[in-house]
């Protein structure tokens, strides 16, 4: 057994510096070349351990360990892309995570979604409280970090103290420990954060040692790999490239690939067999995306490393699907081991649930995690843009739970051009937005289909018959009426406070228009049927709806959709039935 380098990827909110922290480690200047500075394409870096010793100085040097590590490999990618991506069978590529906060802005959604994307894969994770320079006062020096804190007037270290702590209330919200890197008395139980600048590189010394050292002291084990076997690892990209043809950008975290070995990748149907044409690795400190990095054929790639593999056959392959090398003779055991380790993660059922899909494995993954701890039933799940049988299988939904009859993607296209009334489609390239506006349209239709299981019911109203306005008194009789409170439309039963029903509202005008329904402050004409004003009704006199028993019923269980007024008429008017019945509506 080797050791190989540790596999570390970043994540946070747009824009907190996630790519600027590894551009200050590499010495490069790919971010200034990257639209809003964010990055662009999913890549990797590799960091030799002689690069961090001379990044660390003396700091490694204090920990007194003998490192054994070969180094770092860094991979950087837009949102959660990588990360989600670097899946391997029973969990995570990442042996560990930066998870970049910006100083100031603190934690943000998409901070909480990364959070709970690497709780859900038990990924380890340092905090990099990034834009330290921003701190009004702050005086950047090259001094170590501990030192140049200690060098700033109080009142910055006081915000400092209070940003750093903000951010530590927070976790500890969430039920997670936390501290300040030199503060941290257990690493096994508290999350470090590392002050930094990726700006001026303050705190990025620290921030590599931190990583160096949980690696050397807590994942030794974890980086034992069997270089002399097949190589194993996970697809990041698939491409053209100018001379080549088609590539596929991987991460090998197994064993040694070797030019013209056959390797088996994995696939929604059958896996792709294909043999290795050439092998290209960046050279050190390149990030494998940029279209400046170097890249130089190799005759092997041993892991952990990113390499460019070019072969036939690839067309079709998506990113985060597994990779393995084989020898002729176990090419079918590879492609099953491979068809099984898919087939955990892509879900066709007969049963209930949404539908979802995403564009690579591990994406796909993160999506059916995150749902199904928030215990959202999952009929199918897959890769891919939406297709006509996504939105049928949907809409098969709606009649049993228009709450499930929809779609959610996750980096993908609607190219289906399919507008359904009965049929919801959310995509968007953030899977917490996903997930966000999924929870939101849930709970907007769960109180539409609510509201309409009363919307047919005999609603609470208290009315008076004015004075002076009786127009007709008897066949219909037609007067005038104040509604008091609540709603009364055409075919509300009436009674006095009695508890006798005496008629109903036939029909209502306002300002001689038609109309269905008055509602509290209105006054309206209504014809009456069976009544004569005069003698069963009189001027001022009050009347309120007669609520059927199973009306009311309904209307405690769906009370949260009456005003306050409405709760208070239904509760006079339970006093009133309940003069002739004890139990009414009990």
């Amino acid at each position: 057994m080797a050791k190989r380098s540790l596999i570390c990827t970043t994540m946070g909110h747009v824009d907190h510096g996630k790519s600027s922290i590894l551009d200050k480690i590499r010495g490069s200047a790919i971010v200034k070349g990257e639209a809003g500075a964010i990055t662009q394409a999913i890549g990797a870096s590799i960091i030799p351990l002689h690069i961090i010793e001379k990044v660390c100085g003396p700091l490694l040097k204090s920990l007194n360990m003998d490192f054994t590590i070969p180094g770092l490999l860094f991979i950087d990618t837009p949102g959660h892309a990588a990360f989600t991506n670097l899946r391997k069978r029973g969990g995570n590529l990442a042996d560990i995570a930066i998870l970049v906060i910006n100083i100031k802005e603190g934690i943000k959604p998409q901070t909480l979604e990364s959070i709970e994307i690497l709780r859900n894969y038990k990924t380890p994770f340092i905090i990099a409280a990034n834009k330290l320079d921003l701190l009004a006062g702050w005086q950047s020096k090259e001094t170590p970090l501990l030192q140049t804190i200690q060098s700033q007037q109080e009142n910055v270290q006081q915000e400092l103290d209070n940003l750093l702590y903000t951010i530590v209330g927070k976790l500890s919200e969430l039920g997670l420990e936390s501290e300040r890197f030199d503060r941290i008395q257990d690493y096994t139980k508290q999350i470090a954060i590392v002050p930094t600048s990726a700006h001026t590189g303050e705190g990025i010394p620290e921030l590599l040692m931190v990583i160096a050292g949980l690696a050397q002291k807590f994942l030794e084990k974890c980086l034992d790999c069997n270089v002399e076997g097949n190589a194993k690892g996970t697809v990041l990209e698939v491409k053209d490239v100018k001379g080549l043809g088609k590539c596929m950008d991987v991460i090998i975290y197994d064993g040694t690939l070797k030019k013209n070995d056959t390797i088996v990748i994995g696939s929604l149907t059958e896996p792709v067999v294909t043999k290795v044409r050439g092998l290209f690795e960046p050279a050190a400190l390149n990030e494998m995306m940029d279209k400046k990095s170097k890249f130089k054929p190799v005759p092997e790639a041993v892991a952990a490393t990113g390499v460019r593999i070019n072969a036939t056959n690839v067309e079709n392959v998506v990113a985060g699907m597994p990779i393995m090398s084989s020898s002729p003779d176990k090419v079918e055991e590879t492609k099953e081991q491979l068809i099984k380790e898919v087939d955990e993660v892509v879900i066709e059922t007969e049963g209930v649930g949404i539908v979802i899909k995403a564009d690579t494995l591990g994406s796909l993954e993160a999506m059916i995690n995150l749902l199904r701890e928030k215990e959202v039933p999952i009929k199918r799940a897959t890769i891919g843009n939406l297709t006509k049988k996504d939105i049928a299988d949907a809409e098969a939904n709606y009649e049993n739970d228009p709450l499930q009859s929809i779609v959610l993607g996750f980096n993908v296209e609607d190219e289906t051009g399919i507008c359904k009334d009965n049929v919801k489609v959310i995509t968007n390239k953030v899977i917490y937005k996903v997930i966000e506006d999924f929870e939101k349209w849930q709970e907007v239709t769960r109180k539409k289909l609510e509201a309409a299981q009363i919307d047919h019911l005999t609603r609470p109203a208290k009315i008076e018959i004015m004075k002076g306005y009786v127009f007709r008194q008897s066949n219909p009789a037609v007067c005038g009426v104040d509604v008091l409170e609540g709603t009364i439309k055409i075919g509300t039963p009436l009674m006095k406070k009695d508890g006798k029903t005496l008629t109903e509202v036939k029909a209502m005008q306002k300002e001689q228009e038609n109309i269905d329904k008055a509602q509290r402050n209105e006054q309206v004409a209504v014809s009456m049927e069976g009544v004569t004003i005069g003698r069963q009704l009189n001027e001022g006199d009050i009347l309120y709806s007669s609520i059927p028993e199973e009306d009311f019923i309904k209307f405690k269980e769906f009370k949260r959709f009456l005003t306050k007024e409405e709760i208070e008429i239904l509760k006079e008017i339970a006093e009133i039935k309940r003069k002739d019945n004890p139990v009414w509506g009990v």
